[in-house]
C-alpha cells in the first residue's frame, strides 16, 4: 500500500465550506485509509497530531474519520497528557482495547472519543532521527479490535504513515527555511525581530483556530498559515537601503517602490516553490496568499491590487491582524509599546476598514493567550 492522492476521497472528513486547495497530506491519508480497509476494516479513524517543542504543545494536524472527529481544532500542553508524555520519552505504544474503562486514566479525551462511538486506540509515537514530532491515532468501533495480530500486520502500516508525515512536514520546512534564510541575508527589518516574528505567527495562529469552525477549514490549513505567516515580508530584501531605512515619512514616489516589495515576495517564492519542485503543495498556495495580501485593506484601500472583502485570501486579512497588533504592542526605536488595550482600540476603530471584523474580534478573545505568548517571547538583547 502506498498513499498517494485521489479526488475528493470518500473517507475525508468535510466541513462546510470544504476547499480541496487545503487538503494536502489528509488528502493522502484519506485515500491510504481507503486502501487500508481490505486488510483492516476495523479501523474507522486515523488521525495524526503534531508537537511543537518550543511551547510543548500538542496539535490535531490531519485525520481520516468515518465517524465525527472528536478533536477538530485541538491543542493541548504535552505535559498536561502525562501517558502520551510517557510515550514521547520512551517511543512506546500504547493499546487501549476498551475506552470504557479507560475514562477515570483520562478522563477528558478517552469522554470524546467514546462520545465519537470509537470505542478502542492505538497510539504510535512519530520519531525521526531520534527526534519526537508527534503521533499517530488508529481508533475502531469496536472493543478489543487491536489484538497481537492486528498490532503485528499494522506496524508497518504505521511506519508508512509516519515516513509520510515526516516527509510533508520536512517538505513544508524546506521551502520555509529557504524564505527565512532569504530574510536573514538581507535583514530587511531591524525592528522585524525574531521574537516578534514568534509572537506573530502564533497570533495568527490564535486567530485561525477560533476561525476555522465557521469557515470549514482543517488544522492541516492552520498549521500551514501558522508556518508562514512569519514569512510575510520576505520581498523586502528586494527594497532600496535609502528607502527600507529611511527615518523620515516616505514620499509618495518612495512609497511606490516600498510597495513592490508584495510582487517581490510573490516572485521569491514562486523561484523556490519551482526550484524544490513544489509549486502545486497547498502550503505554497498559503505561503502565496500570506506575501501577496498582507498589506491588503477590506475597504480597498490596500496594495498592491486594491482587493476588498473576500477577494482578499483569508490568510492575508490575518496576517495583517496578526502582524499590527504585535508591531503595536513592541518597542522600536521611534515608538514606545502600546498596551494591548490601545492596540485593541485602534483594530476596532479600523474593523471593517483595514481589518477583517472576525479576525479583530477574535484576536480581542484571547487576551490570556496573548499575555502568554508575549510572556514566552519577549524580546531579548539577541533579537
Amino acid at each position: 500500500m502506498k498513499m498517494g492522492k485521489v479526488d475528493a476521497p470518500a473517507t475525508a472528513a468535510r466541513a462546510p465550506g470544504y476547499r480541496p486547495v487545503h487538503q494536502g497530506l489528509a488528502e493522502r491519508l484519506a485515500c491510504f485509509h481507503d486502501e487500508m480497509k481490505r486488510d483492516f476494516d476495523g479501523i474507522n479513524r486515523i488521525a495524526i497530531a503534531i508537537y511543537d517543542p518550543a511551547t510543548d504543545i500538542l496539535k490535531a494536524f490531519v485525520h481520516s474519520s468515518e465517524g465525527d472527529n472528536p478533536f477538530e481544532h485541538t491543542v493541548a500542553r504535552l505535559a498536561d497528557l502525562k501517558p502520551l508524555a510517557a510515550l514521547a520519552r520512551t517511543g512506546g505504544r500504547r493499546v487501549i482495547n476498551d475506552l470504557t474503562t479507560h475514562v477515570a486514566g483520562t478522563p477528558a479525551h478517552a469522554k470524546r472519543l467514546l462520545s465519537a462511538g470509537y470505542l478502542s486506540s492505538y497510539t504510535v509515537p512519530i520519531f525521526h532521527s531520534g527526534t519526537f514530532h508527534g503521533f499517530i491515532f488508529f481508533n475502531s468501533f469496536q472493543t478489543g479490535y487491536f489484538t497481537p495480530e492486528v498490532l503485528q500486520r499494522l506496524r508497518p502500516v504505521a511506519e508508512v504513515v509516519s515516513l509520510r508525515t515526516i516527509m510533508e512536514l520536512d517538505a513544508v520546512r524546506m521551502i520555509q527555511a529557504a524564505v527565512k534564510t532569504v530574510r536573514q541575508i538581507s535583514r530587511a527589518r531591524d525592528e522585524e525581530t525574531g521574537a516578534h516574528l514568534e509572537r506573530m505567527g502564533r497570533y495568527a495562529r490564535l486567530i485561525a483556530l477560533r476561525l476555522a469552525p465557521r469557515r470549514g477549514l482543517s488544522d492541516e490549513w492552520v498549521e500551514f498559515l501558522f508556518q508562514f505567516a512569519p514569512l510575510h515580508d520576505v520581498g523586502k530584501i528586494a527594497v532600496p537601503d535609502q528607502i527600507l531605512f529611511k527615518p523620515d515619512r516616505l514620499t509618495p514616489e518612495e512609497f511606490n517602490v516600498m510597495k513592490t516589495h508584495v510582487t517581490k515576495g510573490l516572485e521569491i517564492v514562486d523561484t523556490m516553490a519551482d526550484t524544490f519542485r513544489v509549486g502545486g503543495a497547498p502550503y505554497v498556495r498559503v505561503l502565496r496568499n500570506v506575501v501577496a495580501h498582507h498589506h491588503e485593506a477590506i475597504d480597498g484601500s490596500g496594495y498592491p491590487q486594491g482587493l476588498t472583502g473576500e477577494a482578499i485570501s483569508l490568510e492575508g486579512r490575518i496576517v495583517a491582524v496578526a502582524d499590527v497588533f504585535d508591531a503595536l504592542t513592541s518597542v522600536r526605536p521611534y515608538k514606545r509599546a502600546w498596551s494591548i488595550d490601545e492596540a485593541f482600540a485602534f483594530l476596532t476603530e479600523q474593523s471593517g476598514k483595514k481589518f477583517d471584523p472576525d479576525a479583530v474580534e477574535l484576536l480581542k478573545n484571547s487576551r490570556s493567550a496573548i499575555a502568554d505568548i508575549k510572556s514566552q517571547f519577549a524580546e531579548t538583547d539577541l533579537d
